[in-house]
């Protein structure tokens, strides 16, 4: 009985040392890491753009969920987003590319959102809308080719759009990105943010410094008044394509700091 009981005990504590090592093989680096990842995609594209982000994120353990927003209005924007919050198993680092910054400014005040993240993105304060973040350009910056609406709709000139949008993307990948454009809704570019979660929530930033859409001073403006850990890197507006590791890297350094 003895020797029964020893090898069932024995058994027992090699099961669960063989679990402990598959769930530490598989969980994020880092004691206490936030495993949630939510990414919020912008103006003129939609969430496949995120693939080689999530690709890495994925690989390194981490849960990751992509919101596909309708970009019709912010609020229908946030509407989304705040469903992916909720399905979400614990806390959340919550990830805004462009417009989607201005998206996760609103829905990032739900409660398991923890860490917010801006990737070359808006940043308003209450009352503002990416509408009158860009309505001042800083002198000398660039103006993004967008064409005058359709339907109450914002498309991107397709002949501009990489020199604009994508300048460090293989021109294959920026050709396609410029002719699967999504229709960037007008209300979306007008919806005021109302209580910015970045003013409550610890928040870091990758100002890209090729940026055509965004002036690099504008993001960095933004950045600071958000009181945001920032990183600088050379790149286009769509570095979440062309530089994706710099871009996770980032998100797991949120996931794993503690502000």
């Amino acid at each position: 009985m003895k020797i029964k009981a020893f090898g069932l005990a024995a058994l027992t504590a090699m099961t669960l040392a063989t679990a402990a090592h598959a769930a530490s093989a598989t969980a994020p680096k880092g004691q206490d890491a936030i495993k949630n990842v939510v990414l919020v995609h912008g103006g003129f594209v939609d969430g496949s753009g995120w693939q080689k982000v999530y690709d890495i994120l994925k690989k390194d353990g981490y849960n990751v969920t992509i919101v596909q927003n309708p970009t019709t209005s912010l609020s229908d924007d946030v509407a989304v987003t705040k469903r992916a919050i909720a399905q979400q198993n614990g806390p959340v680092v919550l990830v805004g590319h462009s417009y989607g910054g201005a998206v996760i400014s609103e829905a990032g005040t739900e409660a398991k959102v923890q860490r917010l993240v801006y990737i070359a993105a808006f940043a308003p304060d209450a009352g503002e809308s990416v509408q009158t973040l860009i309505g001042n350009p800083p002198p000398g910056a660039s103006q993004p080719p967008i064409l005058p609406p359709q339907d109450g709709f914002l498309f991107l000139d397709r002949a501009k759009f990489a020199a604009a949008f994508a300048g460090d993307v293989p021109a294959p990948e920026a050709s396609f990105m410029a002719d699967s454009q999504v229709p960037w809704g007008v209300q979306a570019l007008s919806g005021q943010v109302t209580v910015p979660a970045w003013k409550t929530k610890p928040s870091w930033y990758l100002v890209t410094l090729d940026d055509h859409m965004i002036p690099p001073q504008a993001q960095q403006t933004m950045a600071k008044r958000a009181g945001s850990t920032v990183v600088e890197v050379a790149g286009s507006h769509a570095i979440y394509v062309s530089k994706p590791a710099v871009v996770a890297k980032l998100i797991e350094q949120a996931a794993h700091d503690k502000k």
